[in-house]
């Protein structure tokens, strides 16, 4: 796939469509999202203009997400997983058809995320976000050039012991993988073996592996250098201005966000209703607004914040390489684990 974050942009301010009436419903929604990754205003938007009753519940991972399904979890009408995990919840059942190509809305989704290879056709999602993973340095702590991934990996003096990471095995791993220059997905014991001894080599920096509260880290001064998604550095920039996104010529892992529905929703209906609701341009702006991200839904941004049309974060430099993640087979699976444990231990 080849598309960066000022082509989505560009494509979201074209074609701006009038917002639809949602038709009046009541009930109940279990939405299941990322941790601070959901806008107050746009639940209390819907639940306003639907009459139903939304309810969050979180998690600060992809594997956490799966585990949570595969475990027989029932309740959720909404998840929101990383589009390389979509194809692995179709695979084993977890998630069930929305055809999203029959739904009211679906002609606003620009055509870089309408029938993506993760989900052909859109039959079992539509977009939420997307993005890019990389780190955030306080250029007040060091000075230096921080578009290296040696920065995070290899600190320099002024950054030792001052590092954070993600708690996530799949976001660590793809992105030492990017900085190795090595494949997504290896199924070769020998570059996971460099990957480890990249991560097993940058422990003792790190002050924690913790995929929440990273604003707060890096606002408060606690680290200087934290693995972070462009969003959450916007939003933390905003509140520090020293605080600066790295773009290093490596290029930088990528990903998108999907709305589904896993199976046994309890409110199926409810749950399409959210998504018609939110393939709205005046409604994902919103919650672009919140999350600093950019969206998927063409006309969005004549309703977003004109600082996050041109914040740094969100328009890599020209030439800036966008790694998707893949979804992995079994076996690259099972060394990414094999990985992770030797790290944590």
């Amino acid at each position: 796939m080849s598309f960066n974050r000022k082509t989505l942009l560009g494509l979201a301010s074209a074609g701006l469509g009038l917002t639809a009436t949602i038709a009046s419903a009541d009930g109940e929604l279990q939405l299941y999202n990322w941790t601070d990754y959901t806008s107050p205003e746009l639940i209390e938007k819907f639940e306003e203009e639907t009459g139903i009753s939304v309810t969050l519940d979180t998690y600060d991972s992809g594997e956490t997400l799966l585990a949570k399904l595969q475990s027989g979890a029932a309740g959720y009408d909404i998840a929101i997983p990383t589009h390389n995990f979509v194809p692995i919840l179709i695979s084993e059942g977890l998630i069930q058809p929305i055809n999203a190509s029959e739904l009211d809305g679906y002609d606003r989704i620009v055509p870089n995320l309408a029938s993506p290879w993760w989900d052909e056709g859109n039959v079992y999602s539509i977009p939420w976000h997307w993005g890019t993973t990389s780190f955030t340095v306080d250029t007040a702590v060091y000075s230096g050039n921080v578009d290296d991934y040696d920065v995070i990996f290899n600190p320099p003096e002024e950054l030792a012991g001052q590092v954070a990471m993600f708690k996530s095995p799949d976001e660590v791993i793809t992105m030492a993988q990017v900085a190795l220059g090595l494949p997504f997905c290896s199924e070769d014991p020998k570059e996971m073996q460099q990957v480890l001894d990249l991560l097993m080599g940058q422990k003792p920096d790190v002050k924690t592996y913790n995929s929440d509260g990273i604003l707060e880290r890096l606002v408060s001064g606690d680290v200087s250098v934290h693995q972070n998604w462009n969003g959450y550095s916007l939003l933390a920039r905003k509140e520090k201005p020293s605080l600066q996104y790295a773009f290093p010529e490596e290029g930088v892992v990528a990903w998108a966000d999907s709305l589904v529905v896993p199976k046994g929703a309890p409110n199926y209906d409810n749950a399409i209703t959210f998504i018609e609701f939110m393939l709205e341009p005046e409604n994902i702006a919103i919650q672009s607004n919140s999350s600093g991200y950019a969206n998927g839904i063409t006309g969005s941004e004549a309703f977003m914040d004109e600082g996050l049309k041109d914040a740094a974060e969100l328009s890599p430099p020209e030439g800036t390489s966008l790694k998707f993640i893949e979804s992995c087979s079994p076996k690259a699976v099972e060394l990414q684990n094999r990985v992770w444990t030797a790290l944590l231990k």
